[in-house]
């Protein structure tokens, strides 16, 4: 076989599809949770804390004070954005909890599924087997 028919046959396994699939899915849901954090979260905790906006917090490491975080990054300043990593913290957080409570409803669900495996009857006994080979030996031996 060629490359590429090669290479078709590699994208067709359901394995590669369902990865394509949970990758798109991912990048929506990013979407979704940093709209959420940024949009829900964040408001509250400013709220909470007086009106203090995390993703504005910043440490200057050259010594000086700017007035924000667009002065800091004008004069070219290094800085410290720690409001974003704040952020960053619980768009890990919330994404980690979502991933958990789908796995525990996956499991739920497949183990509904999943019927218990039926157990095999149960053969003869080794002391069966020799008995049976002493009987059919017998048999044989009367008939010969």
């Amino acid at each position: 076989m060629g490359f590429f028919s090669d290479f078709k046959k590699f994208l067709m396994k359901g394995d590669i599809v369902a990865l394509a699939t949970a990758v798109v899915i991912g990048a929506a849901f990013k979407t979704i949770v940093d709209s959420f954090v940024k949009d829900v979260i964040t408001p509250i905790i400013g709220m909470l804390t007086g009106g203090i906006d995390f993703t504005k917090k910043f440490i200057s490491l050259d010594g000086v004070t700017y007035e924000s975080l667009e002065a800091a990054r004008e004069a070219k300043a290094a800085v410290i954005t720690y409001g974003n990593l704040i952020q960053a913290i619980i768009n890990f957080i919330i994404v980690g909890l979502f991933i958990f409570l789908f796995l525990k409803y996956y499991e739920k669900v497949k183990k509904k599924e999943d019927p218990k495996p039926v157990a095999a009857p149960a053969g003869p006994t080794q002391e069966e087997l020799l008995i049976q080979i002493r009987d059919e030996l017998k048999r044989q031996n009367t008939t010969s």
